[in-house]
């Protein structure tokens, strides 16, 4: 063995199988760690990161949005996610601070509140003109300016008429011989009474025994004093309108209603309402006549209140607003909800749902609704009386199901919409590929924004979100009477806020950029006439 061992070859070979055995050693345990580094490298790599003004983008590593470079932002999973991937899982301080709030669904009668704008006109019925029975020539009006007061027996004006003086002669000498021939006697009398001369006029005549060159037009109704048509010295034929004249111990109240108001509105139908100008006072009246037309330029047909008017408080261009509640039966018992607590995108009306517990954890619920009661919606499909709903807050609810890819108002399936990669691997012109396909895949979105537009009223508010309705693409219009402010959102790729604003112009109503045409402008409702400003 010594001299085996002593043998300088052999040593080198025992050396080098001991450095191999050792080296098996080794190495057969560093595979296993090698997986386990792999595994947990999995594990980060499981984690998706998103930009919180793009939830479409999904990257599976912290990195800058391909679209607007801002910082990325981990996606939170949320407690108990994997009992229900579809639900949005809220802290109680998160809710909190995001103010959502919700409110149990329940079942009401529906009152529809048909709001309605108009203005106080004269009964036409009580609309008179004050003319003149005889020709001849104004020596001098007694009632010189409109807004004045006349009462029936006044006298108007002085006038002289040569057929007046001659029929005053005739009646002169037929009263000498009225005794043998009252027939003619009276025919004279006739004839003064028919040129609306009074019983004192006429015996005034014959008594004196002269004949009269002027003679004064006696009223022969009362009222205002709405027009004057002639002057001093003025010549005029028989019947000619000296003046025209208005009764206002009665008046009406004429209301514009949208054809979309009128299935709610009937004949002897409830109305309050009250006047600008005399705040605090209000009125209760009955509908006494609807228009049976539609005003083809503003859309509107003409709902009419009757009522007294004493001491003339009510005047004549005065304007009014007025609330009719009409129940609708055939929504009897259906559920009633908050508008607030609706979303809307395109045709799809969703709400969220709490689920049952103390928990704030949300499910998304398309809903089916009817008409519109004001503040709230009948519901007519979709919820169950007893369920609870967000009423405040739910575009916070939308944005955190947005952020965690679940169904949301915009993403109806959930999920990822456009999938993340790691762009840090890739080269250069690939990378530059990508974020272009992300951009188109942007401007396809839904787009928000706020566009200023001027208007007054509830129906500028109808008008205005009709006329942006109406353009292709937009799926959402809210305006503002207080702010001025619409908002819309829209398919960028359909439409832009030029043509947006061009078709609100084109209604009636200005925007920041586009001014309406004067005629559509002056045709518009008087009370929906804005202060317009020089561009």
């Amino acid at each position: 063995m010594k001299k085996i061992f002593s043998n300088q070859n052999v040593r080198y070979i025992l050396f080098g199988t001991a450095g191999l055995f050792l080296g098996w050693l080794f190495f057969h345990s560093s595979p296993q760690k090698e997986e386990a580094h792999d595994h947990s490298a999995e594990e980060a790599k499981s984690e998706i990161w998103t930009c919180s003004m793009h939830p479409q983008i999904r990257m599976d590593k912290q990195g800058k949005c391909p679209i607007c470079a801002m910082d990325l932002i981990p996606v939170s999973q949320g407690g108990g996610a994997e009992s229900d991937a579809t639900a949005i899982h809220f802290t109680k301080q998160a809710a909190q601070l995001a103010n959502v709030m919700t409110s149990v669904v329940s079942t009401q009668q529906p009152v529809k509140e048909v709001r309605m704008y108009g203005k106080v006109e004269a009964d036409e019925r009580l609309i008179q003109s004050q003319v003149s029975f005889l020709s001849g020539r104004i020596e001098k009006l007694m009632v010189n300016f409109t807004g004045e007061t006349i009462q029936k027996g006044q006298s108007l004006a002085i006038i002289y008429s040569p057929d007046l003086v001659t029929a005053q002669q005739e009646l002169l000498e037929a009263a000498k011989t009225k005794g043998s021939q009252p027939e003619i006697y009276e025919a004279a009398k006739e004839k003064l009474r028919q040129w609306k001369l009074t019983e004192a006029q006429i015996s005034s005549i014959e008594s004196s025994g002269q004949v009269k060159a002027n003679m004064e037009i006696i009223a022969t109704s009362g009222g205002i004093v709405t027009a004057r048509r002639v002057n001093n010295g003025d010549y005029i034929s028989q019947g000619t309108v000296l003046y025209e004249v208005s009764d206002l111990s009665r008046v009406w109240v004429q209301f514009d209603a949208y054809e979309s108001d009128l299935p709610f509105l009937k004949k002897g139908g409830k109305i309050e309402f009250s006047m600008q100008a005399l705040p605090g006072s209000d009125y209760t009246g009955i509908i006494a006549f609807i228009d049976p037309f539609i005003d083809p330029v503003n859309r509107v047909a003409k709902v009419r209140v009757e009522l007294g008017n004493p001491g003339t408080k009510l005047k004549p261009g005065m304007f009014a607003t007025g609330i009719v509640k009409a129940n609708l039966d055939e929504f009897k018992d259906k559920l009633v909800i908050l508008r607030s607590a609706v979303l809307w995108t395109g045709k799809r009306s969703v709400v969220y749902v709490k689920q049952p517990g103390d928990e704030p954890i949300f499910h998304l619920r398309e809903v089916e609704l009817g008409p519109a009661l004001g503040n709230s919606f009948v519901v007519t499909g979709g919820l169950a009386d007893g369920e609870e709903i967000v009423t405040e807050g739910a575009f916070s609810v939308d944005a955190a199901a947005q952020l965690e890819g679940k169904p949301s108002m915009m993403n109806p399936a959930g999920g990822i919409v456009s999938a993340g990669h790691n762009h840090g691997d890739r080269p250069k012109d690939e990378t530059h590929q990508m974020t272009s396909s992300h951009q188109m895949s942007e401007e396809n979105t839904g787009e928000h924004a706020q566009i200023k537009v001027s208007g007054n009223c509830e129906m500028c508010k109808e008008r205005i979100e009709t006329a942006a309705k109406s353009v292709a693409g937009v799926t959402l219009a809210e305006w503002s009477a207080e702010t001025k402010q619409l908002h819309v959102s829209f398919d960028k790729g359909k439409t832009n806020i030029d043509y947006i604003q061009k078709a609100i112009a084109k209604a009636g109503h200005d925007t920041e950029k586009y001014k309406a045409p004067d005629d559509v402008y002056k045709a518009l409702p008087e009370c929906c006439l804005y202060e317009r400003f020089k561009y």
